[in-house]
This record gives structure tokens, sequence and C-alpha cells, in this order.
């Protein structure tokens, strides 16, 4: 199979594929549940069973970047690596482009892996030691029968040359590089298949602050140069305000809520994104933000609560006198709004509630004037 010039002009797109996306997300995650057994004795029977990922529904549209949110183990990597068919989910359907990818197997998954790829938290341990790094940038490549060996150097070499890596760096290994370069390595790898979709999976977190904003400005250039469509996962609220279109926050292994990123940081609605929003430092000396604690541990998700998974830990609950629907009935994900859902069963009152105990010293609380798109971190 031969392979073209990569191009770092948007892609062209037939009318035909523009009409299908209209009409269709590229993503269509439905009632996806994953379900780990743990297993004792001798015999090693299944003696419980974890439910990392219990009935997430998600759309994720073309050329967007909806960020992932969530406490640790709270069940947003597995949703990653689900969607990447890494581990085979329990229940559900992962729709792409159309097609329900969760029956494929064998060859037939082939085309889909190069169409969807990840970039790992951790660029070190996810390179080869012993490879030059444009052998590993260029593997994909030789996997799926891409071009001559010449087509395949010459793609590496333009993918090198978009994420700021050098020729010469080519002949080097993952050990010769510092943190920043090594995630560089780990985008031009993800992205010299051109692939539809990234998954991100805290593709900075191990990176220092500065490194963070120098990679976050580059998948926001790629993104707008290749025309790729991103899943975010992060716990960093702020990296996910700059780099997202629309936020979901997940709480063990559910979504809470979902919505564009103006309205998750302006008007949360589910009490749990509303703790996690008043978590965040405001940059202003003259607005004071009270923090909202949760009371607590996290549940196991061995042995979840009925109802609402939330509750045990909810302030909104207490605050309206804790009515039993929130213990006995689970709440679907619904519409509030335009483009706004959450699982809650009192997402109207949160607002009003969190307004009673948020300190008003400042003109900007949550009536505040909507937030600008933040523009180049670092800039």
């Amino acid at each position: 199979m031969s392979i073209g010039r990569l191009d770092t002009d948007v892609r062209p797109v037939a009318a035909a594929e523009v009409e299908r996306s209209v009409d269709r997300p590229l993503v269509d995650i439905q009632g996806l549940v994953k379900v780990f057994p743990i297993r004792g004795g001798i015999l090693q029977r299944t003696v419980a069973e974890v439910r990392a990922v219990d009935g997430v529904d998600l759309r994720i549209h073309r050329g967007e970047t909806l960020g992932l949110v969530g406490e640790s183990g709270c069940g947003k990597t597995t949703v990653g690596r689900l969607l990447l068919r890494l581990i085979e989910p329990t229940a559900g359907k992962i729709v792409f482009d159309g097609e329900d990818v969760t029956t494929l197997s064998g060859p037939a998954l082939k085309p889909y892996r190069r169409r969807v790829q990840i970039i790992f938290q951790d660029p070190f341990s996810s390179l080869d030691p012993r490879a030059p790094i444009g052998e590993s940038i260029g593997d994909g490549l030789r996997i799926h029968g891409m071009g001559t060996g010449a087509e395949r150097r010459g793609r590496v070499e333009r993918m090198m040359d978009l994420v700021g890596l050098q020729p010469y760096h080519a002949k080097r290994f993952p050990h010769e590089f510092s943190g920043g370069q090594r995630q560089r390595i780990g985008i031009a790898r993800a992205l010299v298949l051109e692939p539809d979709l990234v998954v991100c999976d805290e593709p900075v977190s191990a990176l220092d602050v500065s490194i963070q904003a120098q990679v976050l400005n580059l998948l926001r250039h790629l993104q707008h140069e290749l025309s790729l469509t991103f899943l975010f996962i992060a716990h960093n609220m702020g990296v996910v305000e700059h780099i997202s279109d629309r936020v979901a926050v997940m709480y063990l292994g559910r979504v809470a809520e979902v919505t564009s990123r103006e309205a998750i940081y302006r008007d949360p609605r589910h009490p749990y994104t509303q703790a996690l929003m008043s978590a965040i430092p405001v940059p202003d000396p003259d607005l004071r933000r009270k923090r909202i604690i949760l009371r607590g541990d996290v549940p196991s998700p061995v042995a979840p609560p009925d109802g609402c998974n939330f509750h045990p830990r909810c302030w909104l609950r207490e605050r309206l006198g804790e009515p039993s629907v929130c213990a006995i009935e689970d709440p679907p994900l619904r519409d509030i709004g335009l483009m706004h859902a959450v699982a809650c069963h009192f997402a109207e009152q949160s607002t009003e509630r969190l307004r009673d105990q948020a300190s008003t010293a400042g003109a900007g609380d949550l009536d505040g004037p909507r937030r600008p798109r933040p523009g180049p971190l670092g800039g």
C-alpha cells in the first residue's frame, strides 16, 4: 500500500462525508460496561467484581476535543482503553463512524486500529528503549503495510518536523531525550498514521508545568492542521479548560455531567462537578470562593451504593433533607438544557443551593461574565 504526502493543511472532505458527519457523531458510546473479576482461593474462582465502567453513554463529534475528567479510579482511563479495544467490554456498544466496533475481531479490527490511536501518560515507558525513535515512530506504517521503506522514512521525517523534532533525532534512543521531547515522540508516533480519533491519556500529567504548556499548544495546533478528534483524559481541570470543547465528568464508573467547556466552568449542575470546581484556585485577590468539602471516602467499586452512587457524599442531598429517592433510584443522564446532560435527581435546584453557601465577596461569582476561550498557554 502506498502512502501519499502528509499534508499540513486541513484535509479535504468529500461532500458525502460532510453530510454523513452532520447526521452522526464520530464516536457513539452506548451503555458501556467493564467488570473486572476478583479471583481467590485455590481454584481462583471469582469471589467479587469491580465495576470499573458502569453504563457510560458518550458522544464525540468530528473535530472536537472531549475532555474526560474525574478522580483517580473513576474509570476514565478504562473508557479510553475500551474505546481503543485494548480491553474487551463486558456490555454495551462502541459505534465508530456508524459501525459497531465491539463486534470486530482479528483482521477486521486492523483498519479500526489505524484510525484510532493513543498518546500515553508516560512517554518513556511507552517507547522501546532499544529502538531508535525513528523506528518507533514508523512502526505503525510498517505494521499496516503502508508504503515502501523510503516512503515510510519520508513520512516519519515530516511528522517529526511537525512536532518540533530534528531529522538527526531519528537515530537517537529514548533515554537521550527530555520528558517533553519524549512526549513529542509519542505524539508523532500516534499521528503518523493520520488517525481520525486520538485518545490522549493524561499526556501532560508527568511533565513540568512549563513543558505542559508547550505540549498542549502543540496538540491544539496539530488538531487544527490535521483535522483531528481528541478524547482528552485528565484530572487537572485547568488543563482541560484550555484544550476541551466539551467536558464529561465521571464519578465511580459513571458519567455525572457532560456539557460545553463554557457551561461546565460557568454553570455546573451536578453537585460533584460543583465540588470539583470549588477546588480550583481563583487568580483574583478580590474574589473568594468557598470550598465545598465532600465528607467520607469514595465508595468501593466492588460494592457501589444503591441509587445515585454519589449520594453518600452529596452535600446537596444533605441540604435538601436527605430525600430517599437518591438512595433508591439511579438517576439517568438526562438533558436539562442545550447540550447539557446531568445525572442528578435535583440538578435544577443545585445552582440555587450552591449560591447559598458560596461567598459573594467579589462580583465574579457564579453569575459573573462568561469566560473567553483561553489562548495559547505560556504566551
